[in-house]
């Protein structure tokens, strides 16, 4: 799908369609008063009959108008005025393009990033019909003998007032790259486990390293157990697919600048191990690399934006399967950092590949070390599908990153990290165990990793919850790339201040 935004009046617009919005009360907006002079009032007409009440979400298609030059023209509520806030604002996009995709629309303009929204400026408004369009046309279907047809709507016009600056074409550029980046990752997440596997994920990286001119290294398993990741080659041990450690290094500053490290979970499936997962839902275990996915995506992103900043991707991959080889409850294995860890629960072990990795990401010299992955169901008991749980050595970093999916409606929720539970992952044979009761799991999953992470500005990511959705709109989320895009685009904004 292609975007561009420049000053254009919606009445001299040649489209498919022009897209304007109605407030309700029948109140119309700036852009559909001027449509609506220059089309011999047909759309105060409209209203005044009450076929469009301006509820939000509502949609009315109009064709063959007098006076302009559009070949249709679609209506959409945008709610009362007082109260259009970004909520609204999402709600009314999504019914937007619902009404364009159901349409045999080819291309449409928008005069819909004009509109005032409470609390939100126009890079905001611009990166959410981006997405959000980009959403809408969004099929997982290329392993299907018949695939569904594409999407006919391939080009959206961000008409405005006043021709635009150099921040609003900036944020096409870094909302299609974000959506280019989610699209990857939504892509990866929804391949099953027998074709997405750690050695696919090598190769994708590979691929994606060679096409952005990124740095690639693939650590084998002889190459990770000359390292002593004994924790991480622990959870291998019962598959017939080789663990793989994947790096890739963008370099957009300057060698001197410390890099950020994103280190994705990259468990391509999880049957839980000799601690069998209930067969119910197994299937959605191959969404357990959604980290890595999402490591992935980001990385696309950032090169596509040419982002100033120097950023790397860690990414240990493996299955987690029931073998006469594989791990044992009560297992006691030697982690990188030469911790030891008593393994209680061979479910518990996306831990026991991230601990490795984050010691690993210290060769790096990092600035921030970032991991990203679907670690607990306690995360999903706690904050559902709407938040990623957030965790932090330091408070200052949880609220960069909380702000940043804040601003990107990718939201996530700082948890505590207190000393208090750390109590739980005591072991009496030792250093550690690597589970730490029911109560508070996902806090005491974050309470193991931060043992391993004490030499660096470190973050968690909980996405148990929010990488994808089950049920009949079953499917990765790409999430949470635009938080972690976001984050990264506000710090290269601050290297350049």
């Amino acid at each position: 799908m292609e975007f561009s935004i420049k000053q254009s009046s919606p009445e001299n617009q040649r489209s498919a369609c022009v897209v304007l919005g109605v407030f309700e009360g029948g109140q119309l907006s700036p852009a559909a008063h001027i449509f609506d002079k220059a089309a011999d009032h047909q759309l105060s007409r409209l209203v005044a009959r009450g076929d469009m009440t301006g509820k939000s979400g509502s949609t009315t298609m109009l064709h063959t108008l007098p006076g302009v030059t559009a070949e249709r023209v679609l209506l959409v509520g945008l709610g009362k005025i007082e109260e259009f806030d970004a909520k609204r604002f999402l709600d009314m996009l999504r019914a937007t393009f619902a009404a364009l995709q159901k349409s045999i629309c080819k291309d449409a303009a928008l005069y819909l990033s004009d509109l005032a929204v409470i609390a939100r400026d126009e890079t905001w408004k611009i990166n959410q019909i981006v997405l959000l369009a980009a959403e809408s046309a969004y099929q997982c279907d290329q392993l299907k003998s018949k695939p569904a047809d594409k999407p006919l709507l391939r080009k959206i016009l961000l008409g405005c007032a006043k021709k635009p600056g150099n921040a609003a074409q900036t944020a096409i550029v870094q909302a299609s790259a974000i959506a280019h980046g989610m699209k990857l990752a939504k892509d990866l997440g929804n391949l099953p486990g027998n074709i997405c596997t750690p050695t696919y994920l090598a190769e994708q990286s590979t691929k994606l390293a060679s096409e952005h001119k990124l740095k690639v290294t693939i650590l084998e398993e002889k190459d990770m157990g000359k390292l002593c990741m004994h924790s991480l080659l622990s959870v291998t041990r019962g598959s017939r697919e080789p663990a793989k450690l994947i790096t890739l290094e963008y370099r957009g500053a300057d060698k001197k600048q410390k890099p950020v490290v994103l280190v994705g979970k990259g468990l391509t499936f999880d049957s839980g191990g000799i601690s069998l997962k209930p067969g119910a839902e197994m299937d959605e275990m191959k969404y357990d690399m959604c980290g890595a996915a999402s490591v992935l995506g980001t990385m696309l992103a950032i090169a596509k934006m040419s982002l100033n900043l120097n950023v790397i991707a860690v990414i240990p991959s493996s299955e987690n399967m029931p073998d006469g080889a594989a791990s044992r409850p009560g297992d006691i294995v030697k982690s990188m950092a030469g911790l030891t860890i008593e393994i209680l629960n061979t479910d518990a072990e996306g831990r026991l590949i991230l601990c490795d990795a984050l010691t690993y990401a210290a060769r790096f010299e990092p600035d921030t070390v970032i991991d990203i992955a679907t670690l607990t169901g306690a995360c999903v008991i706690a904050l559902g599908g709407v938040a990623s749980g957030l965790f932090s050595n330091q408070d200052a970093l949880a609220k960069e990153l909380a702000d940043a999916g804040e601003y990107a409606n990718d939201k996530a929720w700082h948890m505590p990290l207190w000393d208090e539970y750390q109590s739980q992952l005591d072991s009496n044979f030792a250093d550690m165990q690597n589970i730490g009761g029911r109560a508070a799991g996902s806090v005491t999953a974050a309470c193991f990793l931060s043992r391993f992470t004490k030499d660096y500005r470190w973050a968690h990511l909980d996405i148990a919850g929010t990488a994808w959705k089950s049920g009949k709109d079953k499917g990765s989320t790409g999430r949470p790339v635009p938080l972690l895009a976001r984050y990264l685009i506000n710090r290269a904004n601050a290297k350049g201040a």
